[in-house]
This record gives structure tokens, sequence and C-alpha cells, in this order.
């Protein structure tokens, strides 16, 4: 997020082609997983990652269950207990606060981690490169290369040799972040009346770094005391430090000219004595990026190639969590690329938009909702006055907000998206 931009300008070739089955462009969480999944299939795939690890990126570092699962199945379970590990949210509004421990499901752990991003990330893109992937750092990916309508792979620069070549695919994964020049390239765009959203985090020292939940605050105010839409985090890293970042949601009627770094220090202010945080003085400079959210980026597959993660908009609107769904998308993506890659039929990837839909659709349909209620000060204010008073009901909307229900709570959901819908068409000046 908030990545460079490199000229548009025609690469001149000056060294030979290099041929691989998928070439997977961006390193991040879901460039490195759809790495993993199809090098432990026997693939021949390269990845390209134009910044070299570790390297930063704007993020809570809060992984949720769904996370925790996708990282054990690459196996790194074991790595990944050396991070903090964490039970649940505490979730904070008009002087309340609810510690609500994540729900037992039958898929997914009942616990999460906070990792900072540029350990995660180092992490998960060896681990690919362990599995078999070639792992090129520093190496930024110019502009598709197109053959009759089919992608065949991409012009790619070694930033440390300035040195420009092709490499040649038989399919291609998009996969570099949400400002996706490849994409663009491609094709996609974001759907303009589907909710994106903005994030600023850095890091602060406090005595409370090791607690055993991260925490929410769903009234964010400004300096002059005034509801803010979105919410505020502070994940603790247990390091001596704690994530704290604030996010926000375009439903909001003024979000272009809200100013995240004020809202960011105001909240750090907020917060400071509870924290034993000295607000003025965070460890680093703070970041931001901003976050194209509930599947709102498309069309994601194409002939012969696949979008996935933050290029594809796979954020979860209700919380703006990505590294989970970065993964699993990229898990679809292995898989239909290697049905394609071992029947020889390029149709099979086609088979992408039907998992996405069959995983997310209702799901993301149903956030998105939610989004406009929640671009709403006034009414978050007054829907979370409501749940702060259950715990049963503010226990519910953290299973549903973590997309954690059981497959025998389907019903909730659709009781969730009937609710909302509702609470839209009566508050539509909220």
């Amino acid at each position: 997020m908030n990545d460079e931009q490199s000229p548009d300008i025609t690469p001149t070739i000056n060294a030979a082609p290099v041929e691989t089955d998928v070439l997977v462009v961006g390193g991040g969480p879901a460039g490195a997983a759809a790495g993993y999944w199809l090098a432990t299939q026997g693939h021949d795939v390269t990845i390209v990652e134009k910044k070299t690890f570790p390297r930063e990126k704007t993020c809570g570092d809060g992984l949720t269950p769904r996370a925790v699962k996708q990282l054990a199945d690459m196996g790194l379970e074991e790595k990944l207990s050396a991070f903090h590990r964490y039970d649940g949210l505490r979730a904070t509004a008009h002087g309340k606060a609810l510690e609500l421990q994540w729900p037992t499901h039958p898929v997914y752990p009942q616990h999460g981690y906070v990792a900072r991003r540029r350990e995660l990330d180092m992490m998960v893109a060896h681990n690919a490169e362990q599995a078999g992937a070639r792992l090129l750092q520093g190496h930024e990916a110019h502009a598709p290369i197109s053959e009759l309508g089919f992608v065949r792979g991409a012009t790619v620069t070694d930033k440390n040799t300035h040195q420009t070549f092709e490499i040649r695919s038989k399919y291609v994964v998009v996969a570099d972040g949400a400002n996706s020049r490849i994409g663009r390239a491609l094709g996609t765009a974001r759907t303009k009346q589907w909710p994106y959203g903005t994030a600023i985090r850095t890091y602060w020292e406090s005595p409370r770094h090791a607690e055993p939940w991260i925490e929410s605050a769903l009234d964010v105010k400004d300096k002059n005391g005034k509801s803010m839409p979105g919410y505020g985090w502070i994940f603790p890293v247990g390091d001596g430090t704690i994530n704290i970042g604030v996010g926000l949601l375009s439903t909001f009627r003024d979000f272009k000219s809200v100013n995240t770094t004020q809202i960011l220090d105001a909240y750090a202010h907020m917060v400071a004595d509870d924290w034993g945080i000295t607000p003025d003085a965070p460890t680093c400079r703070a970041t931001s990026g901003r976050i194209p959210m509930g599947g709102s980026v498309g069309p994601k597959v194409g002939s012969t190639h696949i979008v996935i993660g933050d290029a594809a908009g796979s954020v979860n609107p209700f919380n703006g969590e990505g590294i989970d769904y970065a993964y699993e998308t990229a898990r679809m993506a292995a898989q239909v690329l290697h049905d394609a890659l071992i029947s020889g039929d390029p149709r099979a990837i086609q088979q992408y938009t039907t998992l996405l839909d069959d995983e997310y659709g209702q799901y993301f349909k149903v956030a998105r909702l939610f989004a406009r209620v929640i671009g709403r000060p006034a009414l978050m204010r007054e829907l979370s006055r409501v749940g702060m008073q259950s715990r049963t009901l503010m226990e519910w909307v953290l299973r549903i907000m973590a997309n954690l229900l059981r497959p025998d709570e389907i019903g909730p959901a659709e009781a969730a998206y009937k609710a909302a819908a509702a609470i839209v068409r009566l508050a539509p000046n909220a």
C-alpha cells in the first residue's frame, strides 16, 4: 500500500528470457502462498517481488484463526508459535469493555497471533522458496506479455543490476497488492459503488505489550470529541511494543476530507493512560494505505491469469483484515492452476470464480452492507451502545465479523444481512 509507482515506460529487453510454468507477480501473503502450494504440487513456479525482505507493510499485524489455520497448513505452525499469541478480542465503547474469546470451530483454532509483517511475510516467502519456488526479490514486473489474447508472462527488471528480461509462463498469478499495476494492465478495476478503506498505524512502547487480547475501539473520536467512522485497534506485539492504528471506510460522507494522521494522534492520546504510552513518541513513523474490500476488484480470472489477495479486493469490510483471505484465495488459485496444468486444459482456471463465490459471496454481501452502517457515525454510535450491553450479542458479532460461523450457523449470516438491510432502509440519513 502506498508503494511508490514506477514510471510507465517500455523497458528494453537486455537479458535472456526465463521459462516457468507459473509466474506469480508479488511475493506478499497471497503471492508467497500461491507459490508454496504450486511448488508443493510439483510445478515450476517463479515469484517476483519488487521489494527486498524484510520490508514494512501497513497492517495491524493481527492473525485471526482463519489465517493461523492457513499458516499451519503451510507447515509454519512451529515457527508461528514464536510470535505473540492472543485469545480473542476486547471490544471497547462508551466507557465499557468486553473481552470476547475466539469461538470454538471445527476447522479453525481458538487463538490468533500478532506478527509484524516485516517478519511474517519474509517467513512465508522463504517457506515458498524452500518448497521449491524460485523467489526473485528486488525484481519489478513492468507489463504483462500477451499473445493472441493469452497472458504469457511479464517483462521484469532486476532493480540491482538494472537488467530487464522476460519471464515467460503458461499462467500468471496477479498478487501485486492493492495498487496492482499488472492487474490494471490486464483490465481489472474496482467497483466504485462498493466500499474501500484506509488505514494508518505505527508502534509505541507499552508495559502491556504482552496482553492476551487484541483491542478494538468502536467509538473513535477526533480531537474535538466528534465521533468518527470505522474503528481503532491496539494489537500487543509481545516485544515491548503495541501496534496502534485506525481504519476508516469510504461509506463515511466526509471520508475524503478526513486527516488520518490527526485521527491516529487523537486515538493515541485517548488510550495513552490505559496503555502506558507516550503518545507523542511512537517508535517509528506512521504508514498508511488504501484498501479495496469485499471482493470489489475484477474480473478475477482471464484466459491464462488469476487475480488474488489485495489485488482482487479480498479484504473483509467488517474489520479490514486481508491476510487470511490472501492466503485462502492463493490456495484456491493454486488448486485450479494445478488442475489446468495437469489436464492441459486452461478452462479449468475458470472454476476460481465459483470457488470464490461459494466461500465469500454471501458473506461479502453482508459485510458490504454493514459497511454502509459503519460509515454513519450517529448510527454506529447507537448500535455499539446497544451491543456493549449484551455479551451474547457481541459474541455473535465477533463470530460474524471474523467469518467464523460454523456450518450449522449459516442462518445467522442471513439474519444479519436482513437486519442490516432493515437498518439501512430505516435510517437513510443517519
